[in-house]
């Protein structure tokens, strides 16, 4: 019993450290990302490339 639950704190741990490498590893990836997808959105917005939809027409 005390075996069964050494086991599974140390597969616990060994989780946790993992997931924080990957969260590590990918925080800067994600950050690029959304500031790529915030400057696209921006230059959509400032040039008025979808002047066809139904709220730019008045």
């Amino acid at each position: 019993m005390v075996w069964k639950v050494i086991g599974m704190v140390v597969v616990a741990v060994l989780a946790i450290w993992i997931i924080g490498a990957l969260i590590k590893a990918l925080l800067p990836i994600l950050v690029i990302a959304a500031i790529g997808t915030g400057v696209y959105l921006l230059y959509k917005a400032v040039t008025g490339a979808n002047e066809k939809s139904p709220l730019s027409k008045q």
